[in-house]
């Protein structure tokens, strides 16, 4: 298999047909071996219904909507192409963009992500995704300025032993570039919606929000969570230090140790930097267990259709 084009799905009924077709039209003219991968997220319109009359088609069925980081690692778990392309459902990313995306990552790259330069979105989306954006770009230090396209392009030994969850799907590209991967960026096209309602709401940028900080926490410190919480509690020791001589110069100039708020502050930092860099210790513990845990994920599949 030369490529697949994973495709998360949630209530995209009127979608998925015009998508399949055009998808077709585009990876017949690339003369490659390809598959097309449509992860039906828990839809309770007749989105399954119309994938079962597509063809050729593999259709991956979970029980329930998980979301779409739970839909792409299902999908990308499922993929056997040497490329992998992950894209929406929602017709606003175009297939025609997907020659440009192998043209890009034939010159070297590991992954190249999508730019929404012209975005056809309301002014708050855009507001919010602007502004992700450019924090994911000063936590990360990784050029990219659209995180949140979903139309990307992988090598397949990218997406080997990756797991995905919560809302991870916005950081892959700060994944990756973590380990090593080489992520480049082209401008792609971005259409308005016409068929369907956004599933984008204040509760997913909640959600996003969150993740990047345990994305930049686990980038920095996954093998050496000590060094974190170490140096919260060592910089609470060093605080309390400066209280302590404060006070002992003080209560020499007095002649008397007078129990205040701010010596109490002095012994309160001590115990909290003790008990910082004890969640050091057992971060360290967690991260081994980890790194050896038992395969599991955080989804179940109701079923599997291929049809050619």
């Amino acid at each position: 298999m030369d490529i697949s084009i994973v495709i998360p799905t949630y209530n995209e009924e009127k979608n998925v047909p015009i998508l399949h077709q055009k998808l077709v039209e585009v990876l017949s003219h690339l003369k490659l071996k390809y598959e097309i991968i449509f992860v039906d997220d828990g839809s309770t319109d007749q989105t399954y219904s119309n994938l079962l009359e597509l063809k050729p088609v593999k259709i991956i069925r979970l029980r329930k909507n998980f979301g779409q980081s739970a839909a792409m690692d299902a999908g990308f778990k499922a993929a056997n192409g040497k490329l992998i392309v992950a894209m929406d459902a929602d017709l606003q990313n175009d297939p025609r963009d997907i020659p440009l995306l192998i043209e890009k990552l034939n010159q070297g790259y590991d992954l190249v992500s999508g730019w929404r330069k012209k975005r056809n979105d309301s002014l708050q989306k855009k507001l919010f995704s602007r502004f992700a954006s450019w924090l994911r770009r000063k936590l990360f230090k990784i050029n990219i300025h659209d995180y949140g396209c979903s139309l990307k392009i992988y090598k397949k030994e990218c997406l080997q032993n990756f797991d995905l969850y919560g809302e991870m799907h916005r950081y892959i590209p700060a994944i990756l570039a973590n380990k090593g991967f080489k992520v480049g960026e082209i401008k792609v096209a971005h259409h308005s919606r016409k068929y369907g309602k956004t599933k984008y709401g204040l509760n997913r940028i909640f959600k996003g929000f969150l993740d990047l900080f345990y994305i930049k926490f686990w980038n920095d410190y996954s093998s050496r969570p000590l060094h974190f919480f170490g140096l919260l509690g060592v910089m609470q020791y060093c605080l309390s230090g400066i209280i302590f001589v404060e006070q002992i110069i003080k209560a020499f100039m007095v002649k008397a140790l007078a129990v205040g708020p701010l010596l109490l502050l002095g012994i309160l930092l001590v115990i909290t930097g003790t008990i910082f860099i004890m969640f050091g210790f057992l971060g360290e513990i967690l991260i081994r267990t980890y790194y050896s845990k038992i395969e599991d994920t955080p989804y179940t599949i109701k079923e599997t259709i291929i049809k050619k």
